[in-house]
């Protein structure tokens, strides 16, 4: 199997690193970023939309480009290298993946076709507060009222919810009929907005007789759907972590450079290049599993892509926490602050692990496909 990316890639990359360079350039300027509304910079929003990357994951028919999981792992990769607080992962790849996986052609043609071209911001209502990463939805109801739907309960975290213009929401069916996806305007909704861990904006979303629109056919229990779009989002957020831990420790070995103490440099010490060889090991097979998980998107198999994202899942939170860790004891005091990428960076990782599954969660769920087998004696 062929891992390395062919020119096209390695021309999308270089692309996106460049554009990415001049929003943050350093860290600093990713903190002014989150500290000033929308907590993102449109201006680079924009500029990803007259790129193409906002319509990557998308069929031309549905005014996207039609690229595969590869490129749009590069994406995140990339904004996790720099930290980047735009909401490409739960605007495009999530909310946006909903829609294109149950949304009709019109609905697809005209959501699809505006959030390509920067014209609109979604955000995905999936979470229920205290319940969550199940495919069902337990927090939001929805009822017939008349010759509409209307929705009630509330979503949280909704992740880039404080500045979405619609949110995709999933809600349960009347008299036990599963799981529906619908279309809720912003303005139907109220909503409060917060900082995450890693200062990333969410927020709490709280339907009350909101007037919902069904996406795809009214009535049909979509939970197959939402579960295998949510196994695709866990997958490439585990690109945007990879990025998020390259980063982590290109700055750790970096510091080990540079930084003096007894009047020689940190990495004249055996003991803590040793420490940053294992974080190198963790690293690698973390970027092992990511490339392989990616790949299975392009197979289909949906049993497939669900075990890919608790595998991939799994290694993440167990090599995110070891770098993350040493990369913070490394530095030193340095690395726990708010104005070093290092200690914001792990925080983000917390963020993408709560947000779509923690490593409990994942081996929970490898285990329990662990039924196939006799029981063995072990005397």
């Amino acid at each position: 199997m062929d891992f390395t990316y062919d020119d096209e890639q390695q021309a999308l990359r270089e692309a996106v690193r460049g554009l990415l360079a001049t929003a943050y350039a350093d860290h600093e300027a990713r903190r002014r970023t989150v500290a000033a509304e929308p907590g993102f910079d449109r201006a680079l929003w924009g500029r990803l939309a007259e790129m193409g990357i906002l319509g990557l994951p998308f069929s031309e028919s549905d005014g996207g480009v039609g690229a595969g999981p590869v490129e749009i792992g590069i994406v995140c990769q990339e904004l996790g290298r720099v930290l980047a607080p735009e909401p490409y992962l739960s605007g495009v790849v999530h909310a946006g993946g909903l829609v294109a996986a149950v949304g009709t052609a019109e609905q697809r043609a005209d959501l699809l076709g505006r959030l390509s071209a920067g014209d609109l911001l979604l955000a995905a209502a999936d979470t229920s507060p205290g319940d969550r990463w199940a495919a069902r939805a337990d927090g939001v109801r929805a009822s017939v009222v008349g010759d509409g739907w209307t929705l009630d309960g509330v979503a949280d975290p909704v992740m880039g919810g404080e500045s979405a213009d619609c949110f995709v929401v999933t809600a349960a069916l009347p008299d036990g009929g599963g799981t529906g996806v619908f279309l809720v305007a912003a303005d139907d909704v109220s909503r409060s907005g917060y900082a995450a861990a890693d200062l990333t904006r969410a927020a709490t979303v709280r339907f009350e007789g909101s007037a919902a629109t069904p996406l795809g056919e009214p009535g049909r229990d979509l939970a197959p759907s939402i579960a295998t779009i949510s196994d695709l989002t866990r997958i490439l957020g585990a690109n945007q972590a990879l990025g998020v831990l390259q980063s982590q420790l290109r700055a750790t070995t970096d510091y080990l450079g540079s930084r003096k103490q007894f009047g020689v440099t940190l990495n004249t010490f055996q003991a803590l290049t040793f420490r940053a060889a294992d974080m190198y090991v963790s690293l690698e097979l973390v970027h092992s599993m990511v490339d392989w998980a990616t790949m299975t998107i392009a197979g289909g198999d949906r049993d497939a892509v669900a075990e890919a994202a608790d595998r991939v899942g799994l290694q993440v939170s167990r090599s995110g926490r070891h770098i993350g860790q040493e990369a913070i004891q490394l530095h030193g005091g340095i690395g726990m602050t708010a104005e070093y990428a290092v200690g914001v960076g792990t925080a983000h990782l917390a963020v993408l692990e709560q947000w779509l599954g923690n490593g409990p969660h994942h081996l929970a769920r490898l285990a329990g496909r662990v039924d196939d087998h006799e029981l063995v004696d072990a005397l």
